[in-house]
């Protein structure tokens, strides 16, 4: 109150309205009820003088009196942050945002709410009462975060994120200790598996720990231990013992089904003695968990997500099986589920329910109710370390000679020691899925900058290959190298189970190890459903075409008809060769959108054939993007782009369209987009239009002009202040001959040289703001010289 006070003394005399207002909000405790009752037009001047206790809470009555506290929200979050956000033109609701960066602010320790008279509420718990609102979260450097979240008293924190966080990010991860894993474990459990995040994108760790990078890559594809090993505050996680209770009940009723069956057998003569069931029985009792085979058989069931990804865990190869007709490289479980609802088939379930999971549950009976909790983070390496060695053996055996094709692999082991992915690490961190559960998944996974070994690529690889709910996977800068053959093992893996969501994965690096078209068409001839395709490398490695063994060429691979919509593809300097373009745009007759960055065209005929298979095979291509493409020497192929009459946006960005041109190509461009009515946006940044190039391009607008264009991009054209003034005269002018109707919207303008005359700037961009909104920054054209020159 004191600080409400002392606020508005700084702002000098106060009317009576106001000053009762004031007196109102420092006792809303008491009146808070009939505050909520007041008129629209006394509330409207309550409300900002609330603090964010009762803004929040103010939220309801505020709507029913047709206010909104978006003003409100919006001067917070400048008197507090202190900063502009990112995009801010499209942040739609300010209250959300507002209280989602306070979490995070708060969260680590980045904020001391005592800064504020608003945020100094005694009924105001922060990290409580902003949680609801956060869908998305960056835990970074030593994960302090995560143990402040999980810490005793923040339990409903907790359970509050479990149901509204969507997004979990991970920045500048630092190695950490064991009890800060700890906290890592409870909280990716609660999150991911008992929770509604979907996405976990990791970025920047350029030296990664690999055990907490196995840990969250694993809890994020939903494998974990049993429930009851995940101890929180000295008590197993209570809403594993629920699902555990549920399905333990479930297998009670199962199995007193199957003792009417049992009975009806030995009625018929059958031999009980003989019976795997049997068996079974007798050897539980002499491992010493005869008491126990139910509560192990309950636990190595897979479960039931709460919410959408519910998966049968499909475990790998890695699991055992003796029985060989099962096909399709799924769990035995995952089949005894399926046959659950056939009374005819359940004699074959039990039988195959017995040949496996006895020794892992009597096994992880023998550990005790609970985990060691020094062995709670580090399951991925122990347990691989028991199967592995057999594993590698296997391979080291048959390395060189009968090397399995990535394209041809089992879905159960998706990478079989290819010589790539041996060159690096060892085998303790290739990921085992025996002694593992499966939990819900997210569905996007992005790692961004983080370099993979040999070592986590084969445990990424085994996590992909029956990561059904993956609809997104974002590989970028990881430095694969050869390793990106085992991920390819993965997916092609992966590709095989008819559950399979994945629809968009991007890949980017700085070296390819092989040529960026067999790349597109190895996923695309996996995985015809994807909607999204992207491959981009920077450089083209010298070592390209020393593929590991076992790993042939894709280039001959057959690609069937797909759904794809959209496709990027960033050259490393290599050259289009549209022998094997072509084949991909004519089996993805639903692309909408095409872009081609950093290619080469070996010969003029290259671009023309291009664009007789788009015309032809991609009717439905509504945005075409060419950057860094040399287009000087192809000036009738723009003009045939720039009228198409199904193209909506079309980017020549840095393409060198006016390198050898004359103004006669320019007045070409000009008048062939007058007459296009379905081009919507045109982007030519990086092609040193200049001043009169930018002025000629006003008369698209002109009176006599059918253009539709709403969006113009003349960023980094080595513009001045006088031409752009130029350029909004003669706009205006055309604006003024049309009565005022014209559809342009938006002119982006970074990058130019507006800094070399301040004042001229300022009034172009003044009336030009009056016309579109404009783009711009506060670029030094001082670092541009050389262009400058150029243009002269």
């Amino acid at each position: 109150a004191a600080a409400l006070s002392g606020a508005m003394a700084a702002e000098g005399p106060r009317s009576l309205f106001a000053l009762s207002a004031a007196a109102v909000s420092r006792s809303m405790g008491a009146l808070e009820r009939d505050v909520w009752a007041l008129p629209g037009h006394l509330l409207r001047g309550l409300l900002p003088l609330l603090t964010v206790f009762r803004l929040e809470r103010a939220e309801g009555a505020a709507r029913r009196a047709g206010l909104s506290t978006q003003p409100i929200w919006r001067k917070l979050w400048d008197d507090v942050m202190k900063t502009r956000p990112p995009n801010s033109e499209n942040v739609t609701c300010w209250r959300k945002k507002f209280l989602e960066t306070f979490f995070s602010n708060v969260l680590h320790g980045v904020l001391d709410v005592s800064s504020d008279w608003r945020l100094n509420d005694h009924h105001f718990s922060p990290l409580l009462h902003s949680s609801p609102h956060v869908s998305q979260l960056t835990l970074c450097n030593m994960l302090q975060g995560a143990v402040e979240l999980t810490a005793e008293r923040n339990q409903k924190v907790l359970e509050n994120l479990a149901g509204s966080l969507r997004i979990l990010k991970f920045q500048h991860l630092l190695s950490s200790d064991q009890s800060i894993r700890r906290s890592l474990v409870l909280l990716l459990h609660r999150l991911i598996h008992h929770g509604s995040v979907s996405q976990v994108s990791m970025y920047s760790w350029p030296v990664p720990d690999t055990v907490l990078l196995v840990l969250i890559l694993s809890m994020s594809a939903g494998f974990w231990r049993s429930g009851n090993a995940l101890v929180y505050h000295s008590s197993p996680c209570s809403l594993c013992r629920e699902e555990d209770k549920a399905q333990s009940q479930e297998t009670a009723q199962e199995q007193a089904e199957r003792g009417r069956y049992d009975e009806r057998e030995w009625s018929d003569g059958e031999n009980q003695k003989g019976s795997p069931r049997a068996l079974e029985e007798a050897d539980a009792e002499v491992n010493g968990c005869g008491a126990d085979t139910r509560l192990n058989s309950v636990l190595s069931r897979p479960r039931s997500p709460p919410l959408q990804n519910q998966v049968c865990e499909e475990a790998s190869s890695e699991v055992p099986c003796d029985d060989t007709s099962i096909q399709g490289g799924s769990s035995p479980r995952c089949i005894s589920d399926q046959l659950s609802c056939h009374p005819v088939l359940r004699k074959t379930r039990r039988r195959m329910k017995s040949a496996v999971g006895k020794k892992r549950r009597c096994l992880r009976r023998s550990r005790g109710p609970y985990a060691d909790p020094e062995d709670l983070y580090d399951f991925v390496f122990t347990v691989a370390r028991e199967d592995n060695s057999g594993l590698l053996d296997k391979n080291s055996a048959t390395e060189g000679e009968n090397a399995e094709n990535w394209s041809t692999s089992s879905p159960g082991s998706p990478c079989t020691g290819h010589a790539g992915c041996k060159k690096r690490g060892g085998s303790a961190g290739i990921f085992s899925l025996k002694a593992a559960h499966r939990f819900r998944s997210v569905s996007t996974l992005e790692l961004f900058s983080i370099p993979l070994t040999g070592e986590t690529c084969r445990t990424l690889s085994n996590l992909l290959s029956s990561w059904v709910s993956l609809e997104n996977l974002v590989l970028s800068y990881n430095g694969l190298g050869a390793d990106i053959f085992c991920i390819l093992s993965g997916l092609r893996a992966l590709s095989r189970h008819s559950d399979c969501h994945l629809r968009v994965v991007r890949v980017s690096d700085v070296f390819s190890h092989m040529p960026c078209m067999e790349l597109v068409r190895c996923i695309l001839s996996a995985f015809p459903q994807l909607h999204t395709l992207s491959v981009s490398f920077d450089l083209k490695n010298q070592l390209e075409g020393n593929r590991p063994e076992g790993n042939p060429s894709c280039s001959e691979v057959e690609i069937p008809e797909s759904c794809l919509e959209q496709l990027e593809i960033r050259f490393p300097r290599e050259p289009l060769h549209t022998a094997f373009l072509l084949p991909v745009l004519k089996a993805s007759k639903s692309l909408q959108q095409l872009s081609l960055d950093s290619a080469t065209l070996p010969c003029s005929q290259e671009l023309g054939l291009l664009l007789e298979v788009l015309k032809e095979c991609n009717p439905n291509l509504k945005k075409l993007s060419f950057h860094d493409v040399n287009l000087a020497e192809h000036q009738k192929e723009v003009l045939l782009l720039l009228q198409d009459p199904v193209l909506q946006e079309i980017t020549f960005s840095f393409c060198r369209l006016f390198e050898s041109s004359t103004t006669e190509f320019l007045s070409e461009i000009i008048n062939t987009v007058k007459r296009n009515s379905s081009l919507k946006s045109l982007k030519l940044p990086g092609n040193r239009l200049g001043n009169h190039r930018l002025v000629a391009l006003a008369d698209i607008f002109s009176e006599d002009s059918s253009s539709s264009l709403c969006q113009l991009d003349v960023s980094s054209n080595c513009i001045k202040p006088d031409g752009l003034l130029e350029f909004t005269k003669k706009l205006e002018g055309h604006i003024q001959q049309r009565g005022g109707q014209i559809q342009f919207t938006h002119l982006r303008l970074f990058q130019n040289w507006l800094d070399q005359d301040a004042e001229t700037a300022q009034e172009a961009l003044r009336r030009l703001k009056a016309v579109c909104s404009v783009v711009n920054d506060s670029w030094d054209s001082s670092q541009a010289f050389a262009d400058y020159i150029s243009v002269m």
